[in-house]
């Protein structure tokens, strides 16, 4: 009987301390969006500051230098 004198006000302060916990998280935007970071990966190619997607929209006219132009 007199561990749960002990075990008691333990377990309410390690409640306590999950739900602050949980409360932070929720605050500081950590489950805003769960979804986004992991389909941004199939979409980086259409970014238009992405050199590739550049290229495929407007196809680059041969310069006089006769390089590659990514050279």
């Amino acid at each position: 009987m007199p561990a749960l004198y002990v075990m008691i006000p333990a377990a309410l302060l390690i409640v306590a301390i999950a739900v602050y916990i949980f409360f932070w998280a929720v605050d500081s935007g950590q489950y805003d969006d769960l979804e986004g970071p992991a389909h941004s990966i199939l979409f980086d190619d259409q970014d238009p500051k992405h050199q590739a997607a550049l290229d495929q929209a407007e196809p680059r006219k041969p310069d006089d230098s006769g390089a590659p132009p990514h050279a």
